[in-house]
């Protein structure tokens, strides 16, 4: 037997799941009645299959290699088996050379995340159509981990539950100073504005976001208390700083080369005593630069150009050495699993709708995209941390003394009342 047909024998038959392979001939291996087919219209891509490597073959369908018969759910249980290691395993030879990988690792970094190049990354991401993600995101278009305070919550209520549980944590009151760093389609801004009375300000580097959220503001007579602009963290002015800041799901972009940089910004933008709520998704592992298996090349090459994830110990050296307090950390890894399964399902049941918003490979990509990612958060190769953090204000309220006084009262009661 040819070696490669005997290795996909092989990695076939110890699947939980019966899958078959059918190659551009209609040669048959696997199960014979399957729960998940994989369609190989040419023989090249077998190799990634027999190989395990997912996000090859992942590439292969967006490029129209191979074809799945059965649900994305099979799809994604049969591809968490095929993987041979642990994706976060270390794979990085830690020998003479090293020094001058991570010098070049950096090097490359600094470039991929100047101003220009995360405007044109996150405009591929974002401004794919508007129309598009509104199929299968919530009626707020909250397009980040959401918060399922109840089992039963559907995810448009888990929705809700996050943008108040980011409120409450941040201690929002009417008339304090808010920003929203990467505001999105304005699920947070719009909320803080509304509930909790805040002058809120945000910003994104995506030309539909922007719009959209501008004709929210208006529709809502938001004008004078809501504002939104297309602008770069970087350029934010720092002469009246804000009570409050939050940001979501945007540091993923930012770039391990910039993360100093962008929380040393932080909190120049923050008054003293102020509160930062950063929500991101991190790494799984402390040490692997991407996810292996070829899943981070995947989501590099057709989801997120420019993305980096960090194991969240790293992302709190480093908000800790641009003079933040830590005060609170909280691991939603499985509430992002859920968010990303319900986003998954809702495209499924609106394919040939989105089939007419975007190009066919543009739907391929989310839909592994989306289901991947749901596993990988089951799975824990990635995670999603909120942080809580203030700038302390170098002041005891009422003493001469020196210290680290902020709006945070040092217990989590204020957070669920």
């Amino acid at each position: 037997m040819n070696p490669i047909h005997a290795l996909l024998e092989t990695k076939l038959s110890s699947l939980d799941i019966p899958t078959a392979v059918v190659l551009p001939g209609g040669q048959r291996f696997g199960a014979a009645a399957a729960r998940v087919t994989l369609r190989l219209h040419q023989a090249s891509a077998l190799a990634h299959i027999a190989t395990g490597a997912v996000g090859r073959v992942a590439q292969d369908h967006v490029e129209g290699r191979i074809d799945f018969d059965g649900s994305v759910r099979d799809l994604m249980a049969v591809a968490a088996q095929m993987i041979d290691d642990d994706p976060t395993k270390v794979r990085s030879d830690r020998g003479p050379l090293a020094w001058w990988r991570d010098i070049a690792r950096r090097s490359r970094s600094r470039v991929q995340h100047r101003a220009d190049a995360d405007a044109r990354q996150v405009q591929f991401h974002y401004d794919v159509s508007d129309d598009f993600y509104a199929l299968w995101l919530d009626p707020l278009r909250v397009y980040s981990c959401a918060y399922f305070r109840e089992s039963g919550m559907t995810l448009a209520a888990a929705q809700q539950a996050k943008l108040d549980h980011v409120c409450r944590k941040l201690m929002l009151r009417e008339g304090e100073r808010f920003l929203d760093i990467g505001a999105g389609w304005g699920g947070l801004l719009l909320w803080a504005a509304e509930h909790y009375g805040v002058r809120a300000h945000g910003i994104t580097l995506s030309k539909n976001q922007h719009a959209h959220v501008n004709r929210l503001i208006a529709e809502r007579g938001l004008s004078g208390r809501v504002t939104m602009e297309l602008r770069d963290y970087r350029d934010l002015p720092e002469g009246e700083p804000w009570d409050k800041i939050a940001s979501i799901g945007m540091f993923e972009h930012v770039g391990q080369a910039m993360l100093p940089a962008y929380f040393a910004k932080i909190w120049r933008l923050l008054a003293p005593g102020g509160l930062l709520l950063n929500h991101g998704i991190t790494a799984g592992g402390t040490r692997n630069e991407q996810l292996g298996a070829g899943m981070g090349d995947f989501i590099e090459r057709y989801i997120f150009p420019g993305g980096e994830l960090l194991h969240v110990s790293h992302v709190l050296e480093v908000l800790s050495e641009a003079g933040l307090e830590a005060l609170d950390v909280e691991n939603l890894r499985p509430h992002y699993a859920r968010t990303l399964w319900g986003w998954s399902d809702a495209l499924e049941a609106r394919l040939d709708e989105a089939r007419g918003l975007t190009p066919a490979n543009v739907v391929r990509a989310y839909r592994l995209y989306l289901a991947g990612s749901a596993m990988c958060f089951e799975q824990g190769w990635i995670s999603l941390y909120q942080m809580l953090a203030s700038r302390p204000s170098g002041r005891i309220e009422g003493d001469a003394m020196r210290g680290a006084q902020s709006a945070y009262p040092f217990q989590r009661g204020y957070m669920y009342r």
